[in-house]
């Protein structure tokens, strides 16, 4: 399994507007082919600052079957307006000993 953590900086002012679309993306997302789950944080300490979390069968999945698909349009529709600039994603794989955090 595969972790994508890409961190969104959005323009100012816009966190409810961003927080509503992202709830409706959620709903995008979840039905591509090798999405496994995701969480969703909002920064403390910088109020425009979200990590987004999201578990993938494959780098692959991801990659290909997500990012060249139409869904991927649809979510990006949906939250890119938001982006103050483009995010940094980043992919992730878990160690042979793991963590309590799931």
């Amino acid at each position: 399994m595969i972790l994508e953590l890409a961190t969104i900086d959005i323009k100012p002012g816009t966190n409810a507007e961003f927080e509503q679309n992202l709830e409706k993306a959620q709903a995008v997302i979840s039905q591509s082919k090798g999405y496994v789950g995701h969480d969703f944080k909002k920064c403390i300490e910088q109020q425009n600052r979200y990590v987004l979390l999201i578990r993938w069968e494959s780098l692959e999945a991801h990659t290909i079957g997500f990012r060249e698909s139409e869904l991927f349009k649809e979510w990006r529709g949906l939250i890119g307006p938001f982006f103050e600039n483009p995010p940094v994603v980043l992919h992730y794989e878990d160690l042979d000993f793991n963590s309590t955090l799931r």
